[in-house]
């Protein structure tokens, strides 16, 4: 039997035996969802467009006394790189005809790395599909291409433009607008960093309050990526551990600016033991379960003595070994506060 089996069978007599003492009063393809990419310019049956994954910025200081869900300082430029070096046109064969590409965050603010071009077919083949003629990490290509349509598609982490070019006789030299800016995320308790194995993030197009369901830009986030995003308003989903330490917060991405954003959870690790006497040596496969005053399973675990992260609050401790179940302990779970909870076994 697995662990998720059996902790699913531990949850019925656990929640039967909640009731009675309540009664008794005894107590993470590369296509990106649609929102996300630019109005194609009127192309036909665009290829699909490609993001890259979070990407990884030069060091940058943080200051760590922001409050919740706020930027930690004033969003910093986007350390790139320097500019690149005066471009030259490409060597032509016969037919070709030069393509000088970069990307911009507003007018006068270049775009000098984390850019990946893809060059298409403007025409797609038989099955509709538009070949794919040229790829490119430059910040500023220059590009020998045979005259002709091309659909020319640029990323920046999960920005991105697109835009048809036609080559006939002349160089053309195009400049792409992306406005995009990076938000990197770290989480505390106190003045305490969350170590990174222990925290994830989520991030949301808008605001948490706009109503309907959402999906996440992108999840998985780990402390310290940089994620590139179209500048705009955009919510996170913090959480701390597996159980019920969850942060929203919503965020202002800026144009060519880097974001930092600290998430404070209020909420504590709590080390659980099943012991025949105070202080004794804890029981292996003990399996637990904590649940809210009012009998909601906050989380479920196995172990002689597993580690729990808890939001703030009050909540009941439940043991159970050998197919007996412990009477439930009420515990208070201070922020910050680390602790170790015993159930005595009798």
């Amino acid at each position: 039997m697995t662990v998720a089996t059996r902790l699913h069978c531990f949850r019925l007599p656990v929640l039967a035996l909640l009731a009675s003492v309540l009664a008794s009063g005894e107590g993470r393809g590369q296509t990106p969802p649609a929102a996300l990419l630019p109005p194609a310019q009127s192309i036909q049956q665009p290829p699909p467009p490609v993001m890259g994954p979070p990407m990884l910025l030069a060091p940058a200081p943080r200051n760590n006394n922001a409050v919740k869900g706020m930027p930690a300082q004033a969003p910093q430029p986007l350390n790139l790189g320097p500019p690149p070096l005066p471009r030259a046109l490409p060597p032509l064969r016969a037919g070709e005809v030069a393509l000088l590409l970069g990307a911009r965050f507003r007018a006068n603010m270049p775009i000098t790395g984390g850019l990946h071009w893809r060059i298409y077919a403007n025409q797609p083949d038989p099955n509709g599909v538009h070949r794919l003629v040229r790829e490119d990490k430059s910040p500023a290509p220059a590009l020998a291409l045979p005259a002709g349509g091309y659909i020319v598609h640029v990323a920046f982490g999960l920005a991105s433009a697109v835009r048809v070019v036609q080559l006939r006789d002349e160089p053309v030299h195009e400049v792409f607008d992306i406005p995009a800016g990076g938000l990197r995320l770290e989480g505390r308790v106190g003045n305490a960093r969350i170590p990174v194995s222990q925290i994830t993030f989520e991030v949301y197009r808008g605001s948490q309050f706009d109503p309907g369901e959402k999906r996440p830009v992108i999840s998985n986030v780990m402390t310290g990526d940089v994620v590139l995003l179209n500048e705009g308003t955009y919510f996170i989903v913090s959480k701390y551990g597996d159980g019920n330490a969850i942060v929203r917060s919503d965020i202002r991405v800026e144009a060519g600016k880097l974001t930092d954003v600290t998430v404070t959870h209020r909420a504590a690790a709590i080390m659980l033991k099943l012991v025949a006497r105070k202080g004794g040596e804890a029981m292996a496969d003990t399996e637990w379960a904590v649940v809210s005053p009012g009998g909601d399973v906050i989380t479920e675990t196995k172990g002689a003595f597993p580690r729990v992260i808890l939001a703030e609050g009050e909540y009941r401790v439940i043991a159970r070994k050998d197919n007996k179940i412990y009477p439930p302990q009420d515990i208070k779970v201070v922020a910050g506060v680390d602790g170790e909870v015993e159930v005595l076994a009798r």
